[in-house]
């Protein structure tokens, strides 16, 4: 019962999703009258469809791994079910009301706030440094992403613009699709623009669905590995050769250890574990990384397929890699390491997890499919905010362009280093720089209801899964 509330849940998120921030994907090609409205919404749905399908899941794991490890070691624990719960109930909400009242508020923002919530809440909870409470190096990268893309956004699109003007001074493209009305009597674009304006807008729908697609492929993984987590915390579906993978990787791992003891000895106490030391069950420790290694390796001497290991091996198996992991990625910053060492283990971590880092692909399917109809449905609210409340005139053909074609590299490029960015204020931020290349001026009140939602969704969603994350773990008497 439980497992089927959770994914209700976040497919939930991801059918509002859909809704909320696919509406900015469509909004400039429909206010433009490329294309009718409920054509674009449709294809927009399927290229979203089509973006999860074959996104790939970096983004994905970019998101669980904003929670600390020892949270998702435990995840299988009522202590973790209640923060999936928390983080959930704390998006959807957000979302739900900013798209009522038409803000384009970002649903990336929104999830990446409620899972800081829950890591900071777990953390006073019980006693953690609140610098513990949260993968703070993965927030800010993610946070440095989630602040510049908007900014780039605003900027590039400018120049997009201002170098059409340049080539095109007179061209029809610098319409509104108003003045194109009252002046040659026509409903819609140039050929030639009505074309940019449908594979852009079909461009930032596919890049939409690889991008924020993941962050819902992410929260089932989490939710499945919860609930289930005899079928779900490894990939069972392994092959051989990828088990001999991550043993490989296992024994590179304690060489490269070995080879670097001068400068990791202290650190990782290499040589001060004795038989029979088994790593700590709730914590990682790197003191403990020795017999972690061990442990690893004893529990997958012989084994070819993930099947044949009881629920309890499987359990600790990811337990032991989530760890390992995360000790390397430390050992990764520290300043005495050579940059070249530096580079093999990193190479050796993806080896790692290999088997941890997955989705099966009805997850995949089930994700894209709530997100491609949830497109389908609510889109008019934000619209109307993107074409016409922005700039003190109404969109122009090229300014739609410039919008779109600078929001679909954007996040196509956030992709390929498995950044989580966002569609919406990437996008309307993109419509700002045109309207101010433009000499459009901007309508300060929408404005300021979009930067009100910019900068007031973190702290928003932050307190809001804290509390939940709180009031259920009391509930639940930890």
């Amino acid at each position: 019962m439980s497992l089927l509330l959770a994914l209700a849940f976040v497919l939930a998120f991801e059918f509002i999703n859909g809704f909320h921030d696919t509406a900015n994907a469509v909004a400039t090609v429909i206010y433009t009258k490329a294309m009718p409205p409920h054509l674009a919404v449709f294809f927009s749905g399927v290229f979203n469809f089509l973006g999860v399908l074959l996104g790939g899941v970096g983004v994905a794991y970019a998101i669980v791994h904003l929670l600390p490890v020892e949270l998702l070691i435990n995840v299988n624990t009522g202590h973790g079910l209640a923060m999936v719960f928390s983080l959930l109930a704390a998006a959807i909400t957000w979302n739900l009301g900013t798209w009522y009242f038409g803000i384009p508020a970002s649903s990336s923002h929104t999830l990446i706030g409620s899972i800081l919530g829950v890591g900071l809440a777990n953390a006073l909870i019980n006693d953690i440094p609140l610098g513990d409470g949260v993968n703070w190096q993965k927030a800010i990268d993610i946070g440095a992403s989630l602040v510049f893309s908007p900014m780039a956004g605003f900027l590039v699109a400018a120049l997009v613009l201002i170098g059409l003007k340049w080539w095109r001074p007179l061209s029809k493209m610098h319409k509104t699709p108003e003045q194109r009305r009252k002046i040659d009597d026509k409903k819609h674009p140039p050929f030639w623009n009505r074309l940019v304006l449908v594979i852009s807008a079909m461009a930032v729908s596919f890049v939409h669905g690889s991008n924020d697609g993941q962050k819902g492929i992410g929260l089932i993984m989490l939710v499945l590995i919860g609930i289930v987590p005899a079928q779900f915390v490894l990939d069972l579906s392994s092959t051989t050769y990828q088990i001999e993978r991550t043993r490989d990787a296992t024994l590179h791992l304690s060489q490269f250890y070995q080879r670097n003891g001068e400068s990791l000895g202290e650190y990782l106490a290499l040589g001060k574990s004795v038989p029979g030391d088994l790593p700590e069950k709730f914590r990682c420790n790197p003191q403990q990384t020795e017999p972690t290694i061990n442990a690893l390796l004893d529990t997958l001497k012989g084994v070819a397929d993930y099947h044949s290991l009881p629920p309890e091996s499987r359990i600790e198996i990811r337990r032991y890699l989530l760890c390992l992991d995360d000790t390397a990625k430390k050992v990764g910053k520290l300043p005495n390491l050579a940059a070249r060492e530096k580079d093999d283990l990193n190479k050796l971590r993806k080896d790692l997890t290999a088997t941890t880092e997955y989705a099966p692909f009805w997850v995949i399917l089930a994700v894209a499919l709530a997100l491609g109809l949830g497109t389908m449905v609510g889109w008019k609210r934000v619209v109307l905010t993107i074409g016409e409340k922005i700039g003190k005139q109404g969109m122009t053909y090229a300014q739609g362009m410039s919008a779109q074609i600078t929001t679909a590299c954007m996040i196509g490029l956030a992709n390929v280093f498995s950044l989580p960015v966002s569609t919406t204020h990437v996008l309307s931020s993109g419509v700002a720089g045109t309207m101010i290349a433009n000499k459009s001026g901007l309508q300060g009140g929408t404005v300021r209801n979009i930067l009100l939602a910019w900068v007031l969704t973190l702290p928003a969603t932050v307190a809001l899964s804290a509390g939940l994350f709180w009031l259920a773990s009391k509930a639940l008497g930890s």
